[in-house]
């Protein structure tokens, strides 16, 4: 493997300490996975002209671009973030840019920049990840240490300050800022988000993730080795975790094709995940707590962890009766 210049101390573009290995932490259980790579075309493209050229900062607080840039195909993906390149691949990765700032002496800042297949890809790679505070920058952010995380439209962007301390704190920030500025694609975040339950009803979910892959959907929540939900490239899937007191509700939307598509997999899903229950439409798992499933058109509803059987119940006909005000 070819060794990128802006690799320092043994950490990957784009991490930063303990989480640096965030992604990371998945290589072996995603290289177990046969069949986990998309085709290169597998995922509908963001609408309009694909931008590739941005109008990068040239600097910021002090650190300037050291006149050094570094770009990667698919193909070659691997050269640069060897490990963790399946999961920008499986949401149709397209090209990433890679840029370092500098000034006399430590601490660095490397920019990378991932321009995925749409901006609903670009969510999703920033969802998978998701733990820290908002910082206000793109159109979805978190920082935490010296690492700044954000998308806005096809792009996901990453900053780290190879330090500590206010001041490269506050380059980290400023340079996001002005990056994304400079970012002339605004996009739409998946569509599924509009589905779930209304604040008034429910609180706000403390974590989503927008997956294709049942791969990824694991890395969120364990439901299966199997592709059970026969989830693939065409198919979106969003997952949102509730907290109600010591509960960890779950509420799992998955949109397919066709509604043949979710009849099938709605049944392959009950038949392998709730063998036991026959007609019933709740059932109560070994945790003590609820399960619900169904499936309305090309949709399947899925509630995990539920305190209760008439709660779980509600949380899907809720889901459901916003699913009716779709249009066609």
């Amino acid at each position: 493997m070819k060794n990128s210049p802006f690799k320092q101390d043994g950490r990957e573009p784009g991490t930063k300490g303990i989480k640096s290995f965030r992604i990371v932490a998945g290589l072996i259980f995603l290289f177990l996975v046969s069949g986990f790579l998309i085709p290169p075309f597998g995922f509908p493209a963001g609408k309009g002209k694909m931008i590739e050229k941005i109008d990068w900062p040239p600097e910021a607080a002090g650190w300037k671009w050291d006149g050094e840039e570094q770009s990667f195909e698919r193909e070659s993906l691997y050269e640069y973030i060897n490990g963790s390149a399946e999961v920008y691949l499986a949401y149709n990765y397209r090209k990433a840019t890679a840029r370092r700032y500098t000034r006399p002496g430590p601490p660095d800042i490397v920019v990378d920049v991932y321009r995925m297949g749409s901006a609903e890809d670009a969510y999703g790679v920033f969802s998978l990840e998701q733990q820290d505070p908002e910082a206000g920058i793109g159109q979805g952010s978190e920082f935490g240490g010296s690492l700044l995380r954000f998308w806005k439209g096809p792009y996901f962007v990453t900053l780290l300050g190879n330090g500590t301390g206010k001041e490269l704190a506050e380059a980290v920030l400023g340079l996001g800022r002005e990056l994304a500025k400079r970012i002339q694609e605004i996009g739409q975040p998946p569509r599924l988000l509009r589905f779930l339950p209304e604040a008034e009803t429910l609180p706000q979910p403390e974590k989503l993730c927008f997956v294709r892959s049942h791969v990824l959907l694991n890395r969120c929540f364990f439901i299966s080795h199997r592709n059970i939900l026969r989830l693939a490239n065409d198919v979106q899937a969003l997952l949102a975790r509730y907290s109600q007191g010591k509960n960890r509700p779950r509420l799992l939307l998955v949109r397919y094709p066709t509604a043949a598509r979710a009849r099938s997999a709605y049944a392959s899903f009950r038949s392998t995940y709730l063998p036991e229950a026959g007609p019933r439409p709740a059932v109560r798992t070994e945790d003590g707590a609820w399960t619900r499933a169904e499936h309305f058109k090309h949709f399947i509803v899925i509630v995990f962890g539920a305190g209760e059987a008439a709660e779980a119940e509600q949380w899907v006909q809720m889901t459901i009766s916003n699913l009716k005000k779709e249009k066609p």
